[in-house]
């Protein structure tokens, strides 16, 4: 009991040095209304450092921003492969690889794996709507300020080779620093965005979202990762498409590269979409 309220004291403590610190350096908001409880007063700083733009911070402020948001993670609750049962062990799957995938329902920033994959926009560098509900602003937001100045600085050298208005392309993936996330990478991707019509071009496009995350984890030697629903919700590509996308083309790269991975981690927030993927690992059953 008494080293959960130490922990609690330094977190306040920690918590307040940030926000004076990310109220001076955005200068428009020096003078901004803290809030009168712990709940408000973090929000205004996920919201400061949303809408923060690259550039730097001092080391001491960066230290600080890191042992905060490491014990937020503890206080979370941090989930590793241990964690989290395969398809076969949950379900008694006969997929073929139903002992190295898994569906695992909550907040993607627990996750202790190679790499989390991030629906990213094509600007490259998070959500800057303060407290979106987005997982590019919750990722961001988890992982540090530090993840959108990696993100600045590999969109200023692919603009130095393509132009100053080259923007990410759909389905590319580009592989991170996960910072203070218990994940050790981030692998982000640009899927497509559904505005009328679901076609062959946008299925293809999600296709590659997924074969070039698996990639980049082949290539870096990532043996966990684990997938969000990539398009769905704001993108707009139906839920169901999705699911069977993401599992077929996880299912035929595996088919090639099993032995480099332990585990590939569907996730879902939602109870409609971990019903969908429960579906689609268990069908043949």
């Amino acid at each position: 009991m008494e080293k959960s309220r130490e922990a609690k004291r330094k977190q306040q403590e920690r918590l307040d040095y940030l926000l004076r610190e990310f109220k001076e350096d955005s200068v428009r908001y020096r003078d901004l209304e803290e809030g009168e409880n712990y709940e408000e007063k973090r929000m205004l700083l996920r919201s400061l450092m949303n809408i923060r733009m690259p550039g730097e911070m001092p080391r001491e402020v960066l230290e600080v921003q890191d042992e905060f948001l490491k014990e937020e993670a503890r206080e979370k609750g941090i989930a590793g492969l241990e964690d989290i049962p395969t398809a076969a062990e949950q379900y008694g799957s006969s997929h073929l690889f139903a002992g190295q995938l898994s569906i695992w329902q909550g907040d993607i920033t627990r996750l202790r794996v190679g790499a989390i994959v991030n629906a990213a926009n094509s600007q490259m560098l998070g959500c800057f709507i303060p407290c979106h509900r987005c997982i590019d602003n919750a990722i961001h937001s988890a992982a540090g300020i530090e993840l959108r100045e990696e993100c600045s600085h590999y969109m200023n050298n692919r603009r130095m080779q393509y132009g100053s208005r080259y923007e990410e392309p759909t389905g590319r993936a580009v592989l991170t620093k996960g910072y203070n996330l218990p994940a050790e990478h981030v692998i982000h991707t640009v899927g497509p965005i559904v505005a009328g019509r679901l076609d062959q071009k946008l299925r293809e496009d999600l296709r590659n979202c997924y074969l070039n995350v698996l990639r980049c984890c082949s290539e870096n030697r990532i043996r966990s990762v684990a997938f969000c629903c990539i398009s769905t919700g704001e993108f707009h590509f139906p839920n169901d498409e999705a699911a069977k996308i993401a599992v077929q083309t996880v299912t035929d790269f595996l088919k090639d590269h099993s032995e480099e991975f332990d585990r590939v981690i569907f996730n879902v927030f939602k109870d409609p979409d971990r019903e969908l993927y429960e579906r689609e690992l268990t069908c043949n059953n």
